[in-house]
């Protein structure tokens, strides 16, 4: 509070001079002409407060013939509907006013957050520091006692206008920023979910891990693995149901499926290779090798069986599968540039893709090498030697069920 009165004391006493009774309360004759530069700028806005007449037509004559743009009010509650309706730059607002006082309309101006930025000179005959402080601690911009002189007058408009125009400045520089900083959150969010969006994709055709490595700038990506498990299937007579059913039935009963079997995929933690027209690729123990791959097929297998069925009773439809699949060796890696393909090569693919093709209707078949790791856990039937294409007479077994 001290400084408070230190600083307006420091402002008022040494320029409060040269009265005359005969002047108004509002403001006094000097015995010089103010100069043009006394002011600021005269694009100002000014309202000018007080239930005396005689006080607001001397003001706002002055104000006026120095350029600025002057409205009067005669008390508070006129001043507060201008002022929510009209743009001002300063107020000069008395403090003693019937009805409602200076204190009150100072106030509402700064609870209102549409209007609490307009600076406001409260102007009072009162000399009580109590009044000053309690002007300022409310936000008051400065405080005039009457009378007062024209030099006074002129330097505190001057210095709170040039005090609004810096606060508006950086208020403006604020926004700006504000607005800039918002247009790169909604730009780094845009970047987020394209970015989300292509790895999406990317993991639709790729296994994870593949794709982590192509993202930390692998090219080329050829892997080798001394055993997995690879499984195909394929639709029985889907060919020829092709010729009988309009292509968007046909694409939508083949979505149905794939898209059970890639739950099942899912499920078993398996990766899904790819599918050739009705036939679907995948594979266990890749590009993560996993002890347990050669079972996890075969409860993926036993399951694509029972979600034929179901998708039959649904659909009172009629599908058939054949599933095939072996254990072995492949190697894995990447082909293509533009359109990425994670691909296996190897005798072990062939052999899994024969053990589909030449198997049964409805049923599971699998290798020699395959149910020697199995045969512990599921139960099979011994299919006995047939003639395996490229590869000579094996000895083959379906898969039931699990012991």
């Amino acid at each position: 509070m001290d400084e408070v009165v230190r600083t307006w004391r420091a402002t008022e006493s040494p320029l409060d001079l040269t009265l005359t009774p005969s002047d108004s309360s509002w403001v006094n004759h000097q015995p010089f002409a103010p100069n043009d530069s006394d002011f600021p700028s005269p694009s100002a806005s000014l309202l000018v407060v007080d239930d005396g007449e005689s006080n607001r037509d001397l003001l706002s004559r002055r104000l006026d013939r120095q350029g600025f743009h002057v409205e009067v009010a005669e008390n508070g509650r006129q001043a507060l509907q201008m002022i929510r309706h009209q743009k001002f730059d300063l107020i000069l607002l008395d403090l003693i006013m019937p009805e409602m006082n200076g204190y009150q309309v100072l106030e509402a101006i700064k609870a209102d957050k549409e209007l609490n930025s307009i600076p406001v000179i409260m102007v009072s005959a009162l000399d009580e520091i109590d009044s000053v402080v309690r002007c300022i601690e409310m936000g008051a911009e400065d405080y005039l006692q009457k009378p007062f002189n024209q030099v006074i007058l002129n330097a505190k408009i001057s210095a709170s206008l040039e005090r609004k125009r810096f606060r508006d400045r950086e208020r403006a520089f604020m926004l700006k920023l504000q607005t800039e900083q918002k247009k790169l959150q909604i730009e780094q969010r845009k970047l987020e979910i394209e970015q989300q969006t292509s790895e999406k994709l990317l993991l639709n055709i790729l296994p994870k891990a593949i794709a982590d490595r192509l993202k930390k700038g692998e090219h080329t990506i050829a892997d080798s693995f001394p055993e997995v498990t690879v499984l195909f299937s394929d639709l029985v007579g889907f060919t020829e149901l092709s010729t009988t059913i309009e292509p968007c039935q046909l694409v939508e009963k083949l979505n149905q499926i794939f898209l059970a079997f890639d739950k099942l995929t899912e499920k078993h933690q398996l990766e899904k290779i790819k599918t050739i027209g009705d036939a679907y690729m995948l594979v266990g123990g890749l590009p993560t090798p996993r002890p347990d791959h050669v079972e996890a097929v075969a409860n993926m297998a036993l399951e694509m069986l029972t979600t034929i069925n179901k998708i039959n009773q649904k659909a009172n439809a009629h599908f058939q599968i054949r599933i095939g699949f072996h254990t072995g060796p492949v190697v894995a890696g990447i082909i293509g540039k533009n359109k990425f393909n994670y691909d296996l090569w190897g005798d072990t693919v062939n052999i899994a893709s024969r053990m589909e093709s030449q198997g049964l209707s409805g049923h599971v078949q699998v290798s020699e090498a395959t149910y020697q790791r199995l045969k512990d856990k599921f139960v099979f039937e011994r299919r006995g030697p047939i003639e395996i294409k490229g590869k000579g007479t094996m000895v083959t077994y379906l898969l039931h069920r699990k012991q």
